[in-house]
């Protein structure tokens, strides 16, 4: 399985909270094939030598630029670390500390420079699941594959997996019809189905909650529906992957699964944006960035929606939420609707980093409030 490191709400509260006199926030694409990454290590070195030209340029002495140096050259030349990889790599380095996370969906490389992190492209990461697994699961046989964003689908080991139903009931078939036992013929054979999904299941259930991925079942009936009976984890998604999975491939699979998280990804944001026209009517939403600033300065976002791509240099005062807007880049500013999300964030706020076109009336921003303002 790809090696993710997705940040908890609580870590990502802790890190908009974070406050250095230098703050560098690196995304950059990365690859989980060892012998491809050194594209992405000379990207991470080049990005670090734009993030020093910016420090030094804002009045940075040689203490900080080293403290922010040394560990970003001394990761790009940790072979252990790039030996297990994902899609794409967030570092962000203060003169303290350098926190790095492993992510399932593909960013642009970009390098932010401030007194606090850019966490919008982190956001992003966490709003929508970009990998996903399927159980492709018949009588005959059970596998689970694992589906990223890009790239082929990879049968993933699962200790304790049945190889089929007939194993898993300790028989040969499970189409014996004899009188002999407790059970038998068409009967008989629904309890084993029953038994085999029960082990499945548990088998499954660690290795979904630690890839913390949706789960698709690809299966027929009645198997399908007596997986769905015996099922305790919530990641499993509605519906099915129909067709036999004995005669599916991988491939097929993966493609039926991504389509199935587009429609998680469109559902969602339906939903907000189902949401923001019922609030409006209640004057209870705004796509205005000041609005929205103050509005999460006084902790009165409930929901908010903002654009992953762009950046609007500025500052949010801390007690008033007034925005000043900058002509550019720099150690004195960061990006608004990064700070309006991070405040969000740490009053209890749903934030969803999207894409433009996701936000009612293509603003930088939506925000859905808990009461008028």
């Amino acid at each position: 399985m790809l090696p993710l490191d997705l940040p908890t709400l609580d870590q990502l509260r802790e890190l908009a909270q974070t406050r250095a006199a230098a703050c560098v926030s690196i995304y950059l694409p990365t690859t989980p094939l060892t012998q491809e990454t050194d594209a992405a290590r000379i990207e991470l070195g080049n990005l670090a030598r734009e993030a020093a030209r910016q420090l030094a340029e804002g009045g940075a002495d040689k203490t900080l630029l080293a403290a922010i140096a040394e560990p970003l050259d001394g990761l790009r030349e940790d072979d252990a670390f790039w030996r297990f990889q994902a899609t794409s790599l967030a570092l962000l380095a203060t003169p303290e500390r350098l926190v790095t996370f492993r992510l399932a969906n593909r960013l642009q490389a970009q390098v932010e420079v401030a007194d606090r992190f850019h966490l919008k492209p982190l956001l992003r990461a966490v709003t929508f699941p970009h990998a996903a697994l399927v159980l492709a699961l018949s009588e005959g046989a059970v596998r689970l594959v694992e589906v990223p964003e890009s790239g082929p689908a990879v049968e993933v080991a699962v200790p304790g997996l049945p190889r089929d139903a007939a194993s898993a009931a300790g028989r040969s078939t499970l189409n014996d019809r004899s009188a002999k036992g407790r059970i038998q013929g068409s009967e008989g054979q629904k309890v084993r189905l029953i038994q085999y999904a029960r082990k499945v299941e548990a088998a499954v259930r660690p290795v979904v909650a630690a890839g913390g991925m949706p789960l698709f079942l690809a299966a027929t009936e009645p198997l399908a529906s007596i997986y769905r009976s015996v099922n305790s984890h919530p990641q499993l998604a509605e519906g099915v992957i129909l067709g036999s999975p004995d005669r599916v491939p991988d491939a097929e699979l993966a493609a039926a699964a991504r389509s199935g998280l587009d429609r998680l990804h469109a559902g969602s944001v339906a939903a907000l944006r189902e949401l923001f026209e019922t609030r409006s009517a209640q004057q209870r939403t705004t796509t205005d960035i000041g609005q929205a600033a103050r509005a999460a300065t006084f902790g009165a976002v409930e929901a908010l929606l903002v654009d992953l791509d762009e950046t609007l240099p500025g500052t949010v005062d801390a007690a008033t939420g007034a925005v000043a807007f900058a002509d550019g880049p720099g150690r004195a500013s960061y990006g608004v609707v990064d700070e309006i999300a991070s405040r969000a964030l740490a009053t209890g706020a749903r934030v969803l980093a999207v894409r433009k076109a996701d936000i009612p009336g293509g603003a930088s921003l939506a925000a859905i409030l808990r009461y008028p303002m």
